[in-house]
């Protein structure tokens, strides 16, 4: 790869780390209608099994009321891996700390996990094509039922 190469893979990959924190700000600002803007309209979501969306308006249905249920988030994204498929298409996987305190009166529920995510690049901006929150433990959670890691026992 040429240096021109290189540089250009790295303003990509800039671009492609930009929109996982912008989701992460997004969520904890409760600015859902922010949050769907990132991602394609035949997106695939999934949160835990039987808790996510296929397609754009299944997805905003899924976060409609999310500022009545927390009353803040807090929403950690680190450890940051890009595979490239093609010049238009990534994998990315990334560590996640999920803390999150309800409006409800209980302990604030924390989750540690993963997103696993396929991102492309649509009209020049890179989205979200699909997102998978992959969960390794959580304290108070609200979602008991999650998809695994997949760790090796």
């Amino acid at each position: 790869m040429d240096v021109a190469s290189a540089l250009n893979r790295i303003v990509e990959e800039r671009a492609i780390e930009r929109i996982v924190f912008d989701y992460a700000y997004y969520l904890d600002m409760n600015m859902p209608e922010k949050m769907i803007e990132l991602f394609v309209e035949d997106c695939e979501v999934s949160y835990a099994p039987n808790f996510g969306a296929t397609g754009i308006e299944a997805y905003a249905k899924t976060l409609d009321g999310i500022g009545t249920f927390f009353r803040a988030t807090s929403h950690h994204v680190s450890n940051i891996v890009i595979d490239w498929i093609s010049d238009t298409e990534v994998t990315l996987r990334a560590a996640v700390l999920a803390i999150h305190r309800y409006t409800k009166e209980r302990p604030d529920g924390v989750l540690y996990g993963q997103y696993h995510d396929v991102i492309v690049k649509r009209d020049g901006q890179w989205k979200f094509k699909q997102r998978i929150l992959k969960t390794t433990m959580a304290t108070d959670y609200h979602v008991r039922a999650a998809n695994p890691i997949g760790r090796v026992e």
